[in-house]
């Protein structure tokens, strides 16, 4: 799921890594927002808060939440630019590469998190920002743009205009077609909200060690990546 791109790339191939990715998103979501009370998958309530200080003359409020959407736009920079690096030496791990990246930030905010949040409570929302830029940037290019994990507005618009299709569309290939986007939207939502649920119920125990969690779930799927595609490499040399 995270090495097959293009025409090699299937409707299920993007089911599987929406599945893993909207979980660690929807876990990242509600485990920044407990720790730090901040938004940490998306910017889009930031902005809003950026204009508001901008009125109030509150430099440097407006200068935080004016780095929390700047990191997220970094966090998506540094995903691609990686994407078009690697792709002229190596295409196999063009896409695996940002993904350790994530995993990385989600360790090490999951082990040094509650420490930083004594002290230094932004630079979580920064990391996690950096962290969510890095996987919405990986999984568009991935996907063609078919899967977006970190935020859900414009997956609703999505679902919503397809569900009211659904009304119109009359041949068979059209509604087979249509289905599958709401299958896909609907994955997304599902394993967002469930990842949000794991976050909240194993923040109580586990404070920002709940992103733990998270990075165990992003290191399942390569695995699992890795080893579907050794076999695949094996079944075609024999």
């Amino acid at each position: 799921m995270f090495r097959h791109k293009g025409k090699t790339r299937t409707f299920t191939h993007n089911l599987k890594i929406a599945s893993v990715l909207s979980f660690v998103a929807g876990l990242v979501n509600v485990a920044g927002f407990l720790s730090v009370q901040r938004l940490t998958t998306n910017v889009t309530g930031h902005f809003a808060f950026f204009v508001d200080e901008v009125f109030k003359l509150n430099i440097s409020g407006s200068l935080v939440f004016f780095l929390y959407i700047l990191l997220f736009l970094a966090g998506s920079f540094v995903s691609n630019f990686l994407i078009e690096i690697i792709s002229r030496r190596n295409e196999r791990y063009i896409y695996i590469i940002p993904a350790i990246f994530e995993l990385l930030i989600l360790v090490l905010i999951g082990i040094y998190g509650d420490t930083l949040a004594l002290g230094h409570p932004d630079i979580i929302a920064y990391a996690l920002l950096f962290s969510m830029g890095l996987q919405n940037a990986l999984v568009t290019r991935i996907s063609d743009a078919m899967v977006r994990t970190t935020h859900l507005t414009g997956l609703f618009t999505d679902l919503g205009i397809e569900l009211s299709q659904l009304f119109f569309y009359r041949t068979v290939e059209q509604k087979a077609r249509l289905l599958l986007n709401i299958r896909l939207r609907a994955r997304i939502i599902i394993f967002f909200f469930t990842g949000g649920v794991v976050g909240g119920v194993f923040y109580g125990y586990l404070t920002l060690k709940v992103l733990l969690i998270a990075a165990m779930v992003l290191m399942f799927g390569l695995v699992y990546d890795h080893i579907r595609y050794k076999i695949l490499v094996w079944n075609r040399r024999n």
